[in-house]
């Protein structure tokens, strides 16, 4: 038998908004491979995300995978990916009154308080992405809202490896970050504009980058391209319609059947294991085949 055992071992997951997200599944998949779990949510999902992490109503959501128990982490921090440090953060926002009553929710501060707290960070798994103009074809994007899709869902990548990278350098067995894409960062997928489709392109040559920039410390980075999942936050920008892009893409995939969020919960894991220590700089499709089709 292989073994996948995290024990020991700090992962850091951004961006669990609700418990039907990836990133949710990606927390409970390496909690049960043994890894501490520190999850980093907006300043405005924190106390959402808390009440998932404690409601008896939503306890089945919390049942580890392979019967490992149920879900817990070690905290939640509040973490806007929007600001690299707490000097970039406007004024408007420091006052307002779901934000104020943090003292630091940049990346650097977050990531700061994680590797000094557990002394050290060996797996860091990026799951945000966010373009208010989604729904508007590119054409009709405007400046800022394209720039607002980028700086959030892709450099925040490059941000947080910057912070972590002292905090990843030296972990047994090397560290590995995980970010999650799409295949509308390559193709024209309906609906997704805003600037969102060039945001996923960056992060795919970001990735790649960073990759490079990191190998020699012994960081590892990588993608995971997920098919179209009908998460509570896609739901939300077509509403009814999303849907149709699951079963469209359930349809012409070579296994003909929608992705599971378990199944790319489990690809990261592999990806974070000593069983991919060989693997940087990758792209890996969890899509059904989705993307090797020509129509």
């Amino acid at each position: 038998m292989i073994p996948i055992d995290f024990t020991g071992k700090v992962a850091l997951i951004t961006g669990v908004g609700d418990n039907e997200s990836f990133a949710w599944f990606i927390s409970k998949a390496l909690a049960a491979a043994g890894a501490k779990i520190v999850l980093a949510s907006h300043p405005r999902m924190v106390g959402i995300v808390e009440s998932f992490l404690t409601r008896e109503q939503d306890k089945e959501s919390r049942l580890l995978p392979y019967g490992g128990g149920e879900f817990k982490v070690e905290k939640i921090l509040p973490c806007d990916v929007s600001y690299d440090t707490m000097s970039d953060v406007p004024d408007e926002v420091k006052n307002d009154r779901r934000y104020a009553k943090f003292p630091d929710y940049s990346i650097q501060g977050t990531v700061d308080a994680v590797g000094k707290e557990f002394g050290g960070i060996d797996i860091l798994i990026h799951s945000v992405a966010f373009s208010r103009e989604i729904t508007k074809p590119h054409k009709s994007t405007s400046r800022k809202g394209y720039l607002e899709a980028i700086g959030i869902s892709a450099y925040s990548l490059t941000s947080l490896m910057r912070a972590a990278e002292p905090y990843m350098i030296g972990r047994p067995g090397g560290a590995s970050a995980v970010g999650l894409t799409y295949l509308g960062g390559e193709k024209v997928i309906p609906y997704y504009g805003g600037g969102m489709s060039t945001a996923k392109a960056a992060l795919q040559i970001d990735a790649q980058q960073l990759a490079s920039n990191l190998g020699a410390k012994n960081i590892r980075v990588n993608l995971i391209s997920a098919g179209p999942y009908a998460s509570r936050a896609a739901r939300s920008i077509r509403p009814g319609e999303f849907e149709k892009s699951v079963d469209h893409a359930a349809a012409k995939s070579p296994l003909p059947r929608p992705i599971t969020p378990d199944e790319v919960a489990n690809a990261t894991v592999f990806l974070c294991s000593n069983l991919a220590s060989a693997v940087t700089g990758q792209i890996l499709y969890v899509d059904c085949g989705y993307n090797v089709m020509g129509i």
